[in-house]
């Protein structure tokens, strides 16, 4: 490293100090693809020395397509006008549960749109339908819970107070986008803030949930509103230390009102995920996204800073209605950690070992 500013921030982050923003937009201007590739991986291997690289057997549900955000970013929702949307049946839901757990599956990840007519009790009766099948559910992003609280006239707290007694166990990170409200604003605007969605996750962590955080970037952001959404959920965390992991991932933009938006490339990939692990120094966890970078992109994210190679997705919709279509099996992650030189177990939800 010849810029004497990033030689200077590689020995504060030896010496355990913290990334500023000014660390941050620096190394994001100025810094090399090897060097960020360097500080984040020394990063990742102080906080797991014991060269485990987990990954969880889960599937995608989506219980409903129908959406009333219209998020440009979306090539997966449906009106509630649109004659081709659905909602999963409660047989259909406990197909694919019972399905999940034949294939070693610990949890199942629920998510929907924001459907204009289903009542909290809706969802509360689909909890305790989930329970009788005895699994883990990691359910309800926090635009979905916002919604609820909208349409029931509920606060947020009782809210996730009634959702939690009828079995919801975790919440996931979906619905972050970018915590800015310009980039919000113009590419979501029916959807909660990013204060809104702080305040479901910082409730949630006051309740005993513990839940994930996501950053979807490479769209209409500019990497000073990147950094805005990390510092923000850096300093939730450093509030609650109720999120598990933090997964970033690029937009899809196929097939989407965004379509014009050139792609991320895997250079720019890795080069954000190097730079949240930096910045996020109160994540434990940093995940790979292998759904969207394809298995040999993820494999080289674990020299970048990620610890987890996520969620074999034995179901995954929204990602490949955009036109992105991997799949791996147990498997197949496993020998990928392995040839990487790394020890594969799978975890749980709350990253303890299966």
């Amino acid at each position: 490293m010849t810029d004497r500013r990033i030689a200077d921030i590689q020995a504060r982050l030896s010496d355990g100090g913290r990334l500023g923003d000014d660390d941050f937009l620096l190394l994001a201007e100025r810094a090399g693809l090897y060097d960020l590739a360097f500080l984040a991986d020394a990063v990742r291997r102080r906080l797991h020395p014991e060269r485990i690289v987990t990954y969880v057997i889960d599937r995608n549900i989506n219980y409903t397509d129908i959406c009333i955000s219209a998020c440009k970013f979306c090539a997966f929702f449906k009106t509630p006008e649109d004659r081709g949307g659905y909602l999963l049946s409660f047989d259909e839901l406990g197909h694919k549960i019972d399905e999940t757990k034949a294939l070693g599956g610990t949890q199942i990840l629920l998510q929907g749109g924001l459907h204009p007519d289903l009542p909290l009790e809706y969802y509360e009766e689909m909890l305790r339908f989930i329970k009788t099948r005895g699994i883990h559910t990691h359910g309800f992003s926090p635009p979905e819970v916002w919604h609820f609280a909208q349409l029931s006239g509920l606060p947020v707290r009782q809210v996730l107070q009634r959702l939690v007694a009828a079995g919801l166990d975790s919440i996931p990170g979906g619905g972050a986008e970018i915590l800015c409200d310009r980039v919000r604003q113009a590419a979501a605007p029916r959807k909660c803030s990013a204060d809104q969605w702080l305040e479901v996750m910082e409730e949630a962590h006051h309740q005993g949930l513990r839940t994930t955080a996501t950053m979807m970037f490479g769209h209409i952001e500019i990497m000073a509103e990147r950094l805005e959404h990390l510092r923000r959920l850096r300093g939730l965390q450093d509030r609650t230390g109720g999120f598990t992991a933090f997964i970033p991932w690029p937009f899809q933009p196929d097939n989407t009102v965004l379509a014009g938006i050139e792609k991320t490339t895997a250079t720019g990939y890795l080069r954000t995920l190097a730079l949240s692990r930096l910045y996020l120094d109160n994540f434990a966890n940093v995940q790979a996204s292998w759904v969207t970078q394809g298995p040999k992109i993820a494999q080289l994210s674990l020299f970048f800073g990620a610890n987890d190679f996520g969620s074999t997705m034995i179901e995954e919709n929204v990602v490949a209605a955009a036109g992105i279509s991997f799949r791996l099996t147990k498997e197949e992650i496993c020998r990928l950690v392995e040839d990487a030189g790394f020890t594969p177990r799978q975890r749980r939800m709350d990253y303890s070992l299966v």
